[in-house]
């Protein structure tokens, strides 16, 4: 059985690792060049900014910084800090530099493409009056006398007007990627000219491509341009491109139908992939110029869909867009897709991601994969056009319609996690609207600059809610990148660790002020329960029902001392548990705790805590210095809406995982004894959430 005594050496390492930075309190010394007061949640209103010693950066300093800028021209808190502290600055001056050398870009850009567009004006006017005076002395083919527009078919007239359009903009787009990647784009109109019908004709070049180059620039442009149109058409389209499903609960892509409306795209399906096809919509409480940002921003983008993005890399920035915004960015990237199981492989995508704005206001996102440019790799994903369009809502909210649609080898995915992943609800479009959706909802409650009503306990300043939130943020990602069949996280898996059912994963945490210190193991499990996803929620998250599965609490009285409410849905909430255990030693242990819900998922997720580190977050301190273990779970539907397990009742895929520290020395010897006590752990635990929940469904 398992000893508590590792629990309360755990204990003792968060308190170590906890403690708040030493130059937390930085407002008080020197400014920055130009430095602006703090606003919102950043300035005490009692407290009125005094003006500060004009302080001149060293060159040094700006050459550094200068240098970051262009690798990470939006750095996040943490690198600040860091970059900071390399450069003897304090994390404010860093800030408001970087805010400056944006606005300085930002009026530059502004200043370049307004010439740029106007000269863009002025060829396109050009370009009208010659198709104009083309089509008008088109000769009849029969006759040869001339021929009405009329004459012409539909087609061809169509074709003309499309490439016309589609030239313009990859020149556009490939005359400012020009000035990013230091080369001169080519262009290839005439592969886009004629009434050939080959709108889409690029990937033949593609696959002569050896792999990424300077050359492969130009064609990476083309094909994004080429996504874009055809993701438009396959969010706007309905019948018979999308066609009502047999059940009714939705819509299907007729393959047939697309290989006609897009005959060419990235190339036919590779042998041996499945084709997998979605589309939803959604209001989300969000401003659209946000979410645009939201999703060109690899770590922002990979934060928000930290239950789906398991990791992703921007590798090369083609064009950054035009008048300051993101109309025209093209970005190069890889990603890697998951779900909340280690019996489900992640998907890898190497693909482009094009951002642009329509005339009605829309923008749209389209991420179409690469693998052309490099065809000695064998994928088992590719992702055909895919992303979303977005309209401005009053009030802040926007619309999303969004398309997913893959080629995929999923061959190795476990036999419980088939119907999830057939269903479409595993990496499907209606997944990514969910998560939207809650994560905007909850990104709305850390924005709030009052204490809401559904929050109670201990909570007493909007600075206290808002650092409490921001470390339940961290929790869940940390929990989300160990807990699905992602290998990449500096995670080592161990083989012949005892369980086959039970994978189990090994890290030695070293100078990270967010871990503690040593060696750390990481163990999950999935399985099948005959009981429907909102009532293993409801179990899980419940603090009067935790010491029914909690080993951790050892059968002691959980009690919520602070709660905060975190979107609409009742079920989503941040909460700060304490437990009073029976065992002295172990009296008063804090629990952070989030569960979060959607129409696709739910997740309960928590971590043992320090007192005095919450007491310092509590009061608005630096969350980042607080040492996490996340444990938890994720619970998914198990995608058999018509029962053919033969079962009435609706099931659902419960998948258990903890964060456990065996060893305070990072140096040490992994032991086999450590193993088998954290397999036990996880065995025992499961056990407990079995019998309690199927004795409850019974």
């Amino acid at each position: 059985m398992f000893q508590p005594n590792m629990f309360e050496s755990h204990h003792h390492l968060l308190e170590m690792g906890s403690k708040p930075h030493e130059n937390e309190d930085y407002e008080s010394k020197s400014g920055t060049d130009n430095m602006e007061a703090p606003s919102g949640d950043d300035q005490d209103p009692n407290d009125r900014p005094k003006k500060k010693p004009y302080h001149r950066h060293t060159q040094h300093q700006i050459q550094e910084m200068e240098s970051f800028f262009k690798e990470c021209p939006h750095p996040d808190d943490k690198q600040r800090k860091e970059l900071g502290r390399r450069l003897g600055l304090v994390p404010l001056q860093v800030k408001f530099w970087f805010q400056n050398k944006r606005t300085q870009m930002k009026s530059q850009h502004e200043r370049n493409e307004n010439t740029q567009l106007r000269d863009e004006n002025e060829k396109l006017r050009a370009e009208n009056i010659r198709y104009k005076e083309a089509l008008g002395s088109v000769s009849c083919p029969n006759c040869g006398g001339p021929a009405s527009v009329g004459e012409m078919s539909f087609d061809e007239q169509h074709l003309r007007i499309e490439n016309a359009r589609l030239r313009e903009e990859i020149d556009r787009i490939s005359g400012i990627a020009a000035k990013y990647v230091g080369k001169s784009m080519l262009s290839y109109p005439q592969l886009l000219s004629g009434a050939s019908g080959e709108i889409f004709g690029v990937s033949d070049l593609l696959r002569s491509i050896p792999g990424p180059s300077e050359a492969d620039k130009p064609m990476i442009i083309e094909l994004a341009v080429a996504a874009m149109e055809e993701l438009i058409r396959m969010a706007q389209t309905g019948e018979p491109l999308w066609v009502p499903n047999s059940d009714g609960l939705g819509e299907v892509l007729s393959e047939d139908e697309y290989m006609k409306t897009f005959p060419r795209g990235i190339g036919p399906k590779p042998l041996g992939l499945r084709s997998e096809a979605s589309r939803e919509s959604g209001v989300v409480i969000m401003n659209h110029i946000n979410l645009v940002e939201i999703l060109m921003d690899t770590n922002q983008w990979s934060s928000v869909f930290s239950s789906i993005v398991s990791r992703a890399t921007t590798l090369e920035v083609l064009s950054t867009g035009v008048a300051g915004n993101y109309n025209g960015a093209l970005q190069v990237m890889t990603a890697e897709f998951q779900v909340p199981s280690p019996l489900v492989p992640t998907r890898e995508i190497y693909f482009a991601r094009y951002c642009k704005q329509h005339g009605d206001g829309t923008w749209a996102v389209v991420d179409v994969s690469l693998d052309n440019l490099r065809p000695a790799t064998i994928s088992k994903c590719r992702r055909r056009p895919s992303g979303c369009l977005i309209q401005e809502m009053p009030n802040g909210y926007s619309k999303v319609t969004w398309v997913e649609h893959a080629e995929v080898d999923d061959r190795a995915v476990h036999n419980i996690y088939k119907l999830l992943v057939n269903s479409g609800l595993a990496f499907g479009a209606r997944r990514w609207v969910a998560t939207l959706d809650r994560q905007c909802g909850r990104l709305a409650s850390v924005m709030a600059i009052n204490i809401s009503s559904g929050d109670v306990g201990v909570i007493s300043s909007p600075k206290g809610r808002k650092s409490m939130l921001k470390l339940a943020e961290r929790m869940v990602m940390s929990f989300c990148t160990g807990v699905g069949a992602s290998t990449a996280h500096t995670w080592t898996m161990l083989s012949g660790s005892g369980a086959d059912d039970v994978r189990v994963m090994s890290r030695k945490s070293m100078d990270d002020p967010g871990r503690p210190p040593g060696i750390v193991l990481s163990a999950a499990t999935s399985f099948w329960l005959p009981v429907p996803p909102n009532q293993i929620f409801d179990f899980l998250r419940n603090e009067n029902s935790r010491n029914e599965w909690d080993i951790l609490s050892n059968g002691g009285l959980v009690q919520e001392m602070a709660h905060i409410a975190n979107g609409r849905d009742p079920g989503n909430s941040v909460s700060l548990l304490r437990v009073n255990s029976p065992n002295s030693s172990q009296s008063n242990m804090l629990i952070l705790q989030e569960s979060c819900s959607d129409a696709t998922g739910s997740y309960v997720i928590y971590a043992p805590v320090d007192i005095m580190a919450m007491n310092v977050v509590l009061s608005g301190g630096d969350p980042d210095y607080v040492a996490l273990l996340p444990s938890g779970f994720a619970i998914l539907p198990d995608g058999d809406n018509n029962q053919t397990r033969g079962i009435s009742e609706v099931g659902s895929l419960l998948t258990v995982a903890f964060q456990i520290l065996v060893d305070s020395v990072p140096t040490a010897k992994l032991s086999l004894g450590s193993v088998a006590t954290v397999n036990s752990l996880i065995k025992c635990t499961v056990e407990r959430i079995k019998g309690a929940v199927l004795n409850d469904a019974a």
